[in-house]
């Protein structure tokens, strides 16, 4: 049977692989609720030191999975992805990402929460949540104006046009840029180098760099929900969306 998701723990280190390639990688309602119960386990897992997310050499992730987003909207902030979400948050362990290829939506926010990012020199990052009638998610719009600058930071989030590996180095998004074949097994080195270390320190030295943050992120990603979900009914989201499923341009005059 296939799996969207391949969890493995070996030398401290549990990695998640989106393993949705034929569909993008791209996030269902089924695999927010899968992602949620391996982060819980991998927190609480005395066996777990470091956490990897990775993708294929080719796409770390589309983002939501347009037809199972469409059929199954997030009714309100226990839908599967905002659990997902505050999972992220409250992780207090370190969190790798190795990221390769396409990085649409989630595939980018879920990094902001991410300790060390690498990515291959073919990733292209985007928020397309204004270009789709939506807003951002996982508190995006507070941590992209504080790591980005705030004009950087409107230039991803108003324009929804794609980055390159380079410019999300040169504004901090990422750690480093490899060969995409090197990228994963780059992370996984560095991932077992944190393993190796004292975890109460590493849990320690994390808390205290993210301290009093975790309430402000919160509190931003009820906001972003609240409003996400008043803009997922409204005519320039229903536009976006059909325009999307007829494969053609949407048009935003009346919205």
């Amino acid at each position: 049977m296939h799996q969207d998701l391949l969890i493995h723990t070996e030398a401290g280190v549990t990695t998640i692989t989106f393993n949705r390639v034929e569909k993008k990688n791209s996030f269902t309602e089924a695999m927010y609720a899968q992602l949620t119960q391996a982060l819980t386990a991998a927190d609480a897992d005395a066996a777990t030191r470091v956490l990897v997310f990775q993708g294929d050499v080719t796409v770390f992730s589309a983002g939501n999975d347009i037809g199972d987003f469409l059929n199954n909207p997030p009714a309100n902030e226990e839908a599967a992805v905002f659990q997902f979400l505050r999972a992220l948050v409250g992780f207090s362990k370190p969190m790798l990402a190795a990221v390769c290829g396409p990085a649409v939506g989630i595939g980018t926010t879920l990094l902001l929460h991410c300790d060390l990012v690498y990515a291959g020199d073919n990733a292209a990052f985007s928020l397309p949540f204004v270009n789709l009638g939506l807003c951002p998610e996982a508190a995006s719009s507070l941590l992209l104006p504080q790591m980005l600058g705030y004009h950087r930071a409107a230039e991803a989030l108003l324009l929804g046009e794609p980055f390159m590996a380079e410019a999300a180095l040169e504004v901090g998004l990422v750690n480093r840029v490899l060969p995409p074949t090197e990228c994963n097994a780059y992370a996984q080195a560095q991932a077992r180098k944190l393993a190796a270390k004292p975890l109460a320190s590493l849990v320690a030295t994390k808390r205290l760099m993210k301290q009093g943050q975790q309430p402000a992120l919160l509190e931003r990603i009820s906001q972003e929900g609240q409003t996400f979900g008043q803009l997922l009914r409204g005519p320039a989201a229903k536009e976006a969306f059909s325009a999307f499923m007829e494969k053609r341009r949407p048009n935003f005059s009346e919205c």
